[in-house]
């Protein structure tokens, strides 16, 4: 399967240098790194996102293969979407689906079915793939679209992700892609989004779950979140970071109506 580029021109720059620029300019001097087991990162158009983004790319250690995981806006394809093999196109070059990964994870997790539809107007996990291009040049990946809340089967899929990570040698990075609280007051959006960023930082996947549900906090990423959480506990995980709360007002001016955006590390 090849992917191509569908909110290029729009999330982000078409043009190769201008993407570049633009990405590079998001992301702060290095410091020593996170040797995180996962992050979450936003999804929203770069200028209003880029710089959480930025700021949690650039304070994790990076990896050469991953396991990129979005929630599903669009309602196609089945409840658990693999990206089937092939490469996904940006305008920074193509990056190659991770057919070892693929393949363990389907063993791991018979949830999961390789299935293009649910990812072919997706745009939870292409506006990532830029910034790993960046900050890990030659990075390969398995991209995962969660279209289901069901507890169980988002248990099963994490679960699945920690026995997958720890049978290969090379360092795997989850990447898990979601906005925080959307269409509220700043500060609503910011009273719910530290409940949820909380239980995150305790690596609670239940509790999250829990928090997004009884307290209506529309993070639109918190399944793929919960299947991340899960893995990281399994794999020793013991914190999250915040790295860098903003919100769209901090760009529109307008602290009405936000949609927030968290960046965190989990190590």
């Amino acid at each position: 399967m090849i992917r191509e580029p569908v909110v290029a021109g729009q999330f982000y720059p078409a043009d190769p240098a201008a993407l570049l620029r633009e990405i590079q300019s998001y992301l702060p001097p290095p410091e020593p790194p996170l040797p995180a087991k996962a992050l979450i990162a936003p999804h929203a158009g770069y200028m209003y996102s880029g710089p959480v983004a930025g700021a949690v790319y650039r304070a994790v250690r990076p990896a050469l293969r991953a396991i990129v995981l979005g929630p599903n806006h669009t309602g196609r394809g089945v409840p658990l979407s693999l990206s089937p093999d092939g490469e996904w196109r940006t305008p920074l070059g193509a990056v190659a689906v991770d057919n070892d990964l693929n393949e363990r994870l389907q063993k791991e997790c018979p949830d999961l079915q390789l299935d293009k539809s649910a990812h072919a107007y997706e745009h939870s996990l292409e506006v990532q793939l830029p910034f790993l291009q960046v900050v890990a040049p030659g990075i390969r990946f398995s991209g995962i679209c969660v279209g289901t809340a069901d507890y169980s089967a988002l248990e099963r899929l994490g679960h699945a992700l920690a026995r997958v990570i720890r049978s290969v040698d090379d360092p795997v990075l989850m990447v898990c892609s979601s906005d925080m609280t959307h269409y509220e007051s700043a500060e609503v959006a910011s009273h719910k989004d530290r409940m949820a960023i909380e239980k995150i930082e305790q690596v609670d996947a239940r509790g999250l779950y829990r928090i997004v549900i009884d307290e209506d906090i529309s993070m639109c990423g918190f399944a793929p979140a919960v299947s991340a959480l899960t893995a990281c506990r399994d794999l020793g995980a013991s914190a999250g970071h915040l790295i860098r709360y903003a919100n769209s007002g901090d760009v529109s001016g307008d602290y009405k109506r936000v949609v927030g955006y968290a960046g965190l590390a989990i190590v």
